[in-house]
């Protein structure tokens, strides 16, 4: 589903289910967050910064190969563990079969683009050069190694998906290894996360909040069960499957009130208008039964730095400056001994809800204030 549709029909039913704070107010959480995500965001910022659609050089080394994914990968890790977040990094593994066709119109989309920049960069239309180049970015086996090996040497622990990020951060959420999971794809919140955080991976310099989701206060505000909510959720548009036509989320939304479930919406269209050959009810278990590894079978460590290691990887191999990375170590060390001063309790207890979250326009909350000897410490950043 659309991720405006779904945060308006949030906002309509459920206003308390979303909570604006800010990245500090994580402090002590242990957070999974959707990699493959922030991996193509970082990449798209090579094309973003480059004049024309072109490669920007602050985002190369001197060989000339794209280091946009490290240096995002690593900047956005520091800043996560100098707020006192505890980052698990979670990589897609297989796409489902049914997602086959959302993966063919993408792929259809990016050829489209492909051609459209060729055209633009022919008539020498820059605007058009750097819009097209975006939407050709392409995320290799070779970024998300490279982004593994850098994640793992900064000591953070690395969770393969043998299927979807988001499902896989959804059960680490159900399981209670960790508070939430961090992604722009609302079907994470389809997957059962108690908790989605978004706007985590906006800059330091956009100064746009926190937002967080609470899903049992969201199937409180739209009166329904998860079963029903995950009907919406399929009416309204996701990757498995086609929508039905015109219908979007607020109308998914009245359809699951009226007729209680997905099977009764579907006697009760028009049949014209509902996709050919969509199995709804095996798009109903990749969401209520997806393809995850149980939580209990995984273990989450994180370790001190290897210093050696992200020096060779980085300054050696792939020509990052020394000094740089040398003080990034020095905060990862310090942050790491910092953390062992919270409380225990911190990593598992909910952080109180501000009495207007409910409200139209909700307060940022401030971070955790400074305790003294013994007490929680907040990370500076």
């Amino acid at each position: 589903m659309g991720i405006k549709q779904l945060s308006k029909l949030i906002g309509e039913h459920a206003p308390s289910a979303i909570k604006e704070i800010s990245l500090e107010a994580l402090n002590g959480r242990k957070i999974a967050i959707d990699a493959s995500m922030q991996i193509y965001q970082f990449l798209v910022a090579v094309r973003s910064d480059g004049g024309g659609g072109g490669p920007s050089s602050s985002l190369t080394n001197e060989a000339g190969e794209v280091t946009s994914h490290l240096q995002g990968m690593w900047y956005r890790t520091l800043r996560f563990v100098e707020a006192g977040i505890k980052p698990v990094y979670v990589f897609d593994g297989k796409p489902p079969t049914l997602k086959g066709g959302e993966l063919a119109k993408r792929k259809e989309a990016k050829d489209k683009a492909q051609k459209d920049l060729a055209a633009a960069t022919e008539a020498g239309n820059v605007e058009d050069m750097e819009r097209f180049s975006k939407r050709t970015v392409h995320m290799t086996k070779d970024h998300i190694a490279d982004c593994m090996k850098l994640i793992r040497l900064m000591g953070m622990p690395v969770v393969e998906a043998p299927c979807e990020a988001e499902a896989q951060c959804a059960e680490l959420a159900k399981a209670g290894l960790v508070y939430g999971a961090a992604s722009e794809d609302m079907d994470t919140l389809t997957f059962g996360t108690p908790k989605l955080i978004r706007k985590m991976f906006a800059t330091a310099e956009s100064k746009i909040p926190v937002l967080e989701f609470d899903h049992k206060k969201i199937l409180e505000g739209f009166e329904m069960t998860n079963d029903q909510f995950i009907d919406v959720c399929i009416l309204a548009g996701c990757d498995y499957c086609d929508t039905i036509k015109g219908v979007a989320a607020t109308t998914a939304f009245k359809l699951i009130k009226q007729h209680g479930n997905l099977e009764e919406v579907l006697k009760n269209v028009d049949k014209e208008k509902i996709p050919k050959d969509v199995d709804y009810d095996e798009v109903r278990k990749l969401f209520v039964t997806p393809e995850v590894t149980e939580a209990s079978k995984i273990e989450l460590k994180w370790g001190e730095p290897d210093r050696e290691g992200l020096l060779q990887f980085l300054v050696t191999e792939r020509q990052f400056n020394p000094e740089r990375i040398n003080k990034g170590i020095d905060k990862l060390v310090k942050a790491r001994a910092g953390g062992q001063q919270m409380r225990m309790d911190s990593f598992f207890k909910p952080m109180p809800a501000d009495p207007s979250s409910s409200s139209k326009k909700r307060k940022v909350e401030e971070p955790p204030p400074k305790k003294g000897k013994g007490g929680e410490k907040k990370q500076k950043k």
